[in-house]
């Protein structure tokens, strides 16, 4: 398959008509928006904590090595950095288009996934005592034994949003598919053996293999947390990116589908163009015929007409054809 001719689709001449055919699909990324930040302001799940239950949640209360703030950063700027990085290489409003709305998706149908979730579940994360009990002195009710926290009710939600790691579904799901996104633009799998490629892929996948290890460190999660969060992002930005680019070990693995199906159509419109030509020039031979066949018959009218009527008869079962 032949690659894009570079400059052929830019924003400026395809750019608007590219968003007004996905204008539905970044409606439902807005409504996407607001579902996520619904699930973050509604109380999670209280899950029962009782006395003899504070061995795994009993780890000290420590900042984030990875601050909030700077997931998006890390899951969404820094994928579309690239993302635009290589639509000024290529000039292709396809890819841009399509890159950043499958990036936007996989990054906000995890959120999605992952809050509502965190809310369903209620799991104490590791560091709930002193979230719970910050002045170090336990309370409990005396008949039940759970937990009657003293803390400030701000830290005592959050502490309630242990499974699954939001960190660490957002820094999959945007990195993951940032690692899709370059094996095909690479050709990591060309069969070509460039292993070396391979470093490329894993690169973005490390990143975000490394901020799920921060929150087991900071006691913000315990592994489990980690371990689903990294799953449901990985899995979501697949899905995200094999709905608008071929897998990248396919051959047309570099470009996305709208491109080839735009491709197929122009050469489609070219061969019927091809064809009305070949049409409008056999037409022409056969009235040359026509003509020389009149003068050897003497000027013969009826051997003209009936030459023209079996002519023109052939050609149109032809095209019925």
């Amino acid at each position: 398959m032949p690659e894009i001719q570079l400059g052929a689709h830019t924003i400026r001449s395809h750019g608007r008509q590219v968003a007004r055919i996905h204008m539905h699909d970044w409606l439902i990324l807005a409504l996407l928006v607001v579902i996520d930040i619904i699930l973050n302001v509604i109380e999670p799940f209280h899950r029962f904590v009782g006395e003899d239950m504070m061995t795994d949640i009993s780890y000290p209360l420590k900042e984030n090595t990875v601050p909030l703030w700077a997931v998006p950063i890390v899951a969404v700027i820094l994928p579309l950095v690239v993302i635009v990085i290589y639509y000024f290489i290529r000039q292709d409003v396809y890819d841009l288009h399509h890159a950043v709305l499958g990036l936007l998706y996989a990054v906000l149908i995890t959120g999605v996934i992952t809050d509502a979730i965190k809310d369903a579940v209620g799991r104490p994360r590791p560091d709930f005592l002193w979230r719970c009990f910050p002045d170090g002195k336990k309370v409990f009710d005396p008949v039940t034994k759970e937990v009657m926290c003293t803390g400030l009710k701000p830290v005592i939600k959050e502490g309630h949003k242990s499974f699954p790691s939001g960190h660490t579904s957002w820094s999959f799901a945007g990195l993951g598919f940032l690692a899709l996104y370059l094996s095909g633009k690479v050709r990591v799998f060309d069969r070509k053996g460039h292993v070396a490629k391979l470093c490329v892929s894993f690169l973005p996948l490390l990143v975000a293999a490394l901020v799920g290890v921060s929150r087991v460190d900071d006691y913000w999660h315990h592994w489990q947390d980690v371990f689903a969060g990294g799953l449901i992002g990985l899995t979501i930005a697949s899905f995200c990116y094999l709905q608008f680019f071929p897998p990248p070990y396919s051959e047309d693995g570099w470009g996305p589908h709208a491109y080839f199906e735009m491709l197929a159509e122009s050469r489609n419109g070219a061969q019927s163009l091809d064809n009305n030509g070949c049409n409008i020039s056999c037409l022409n031979s056969q009235q040359s015929e026509i003509e020389t066949e009149y003068v050897r018959s003497g000027g013969d009218a009826r051997v003209q007409f009936n030459t023209l009527d079996s002519n023109l008869n052939d050609m149109e079962n032809g095209r019925g054809r």
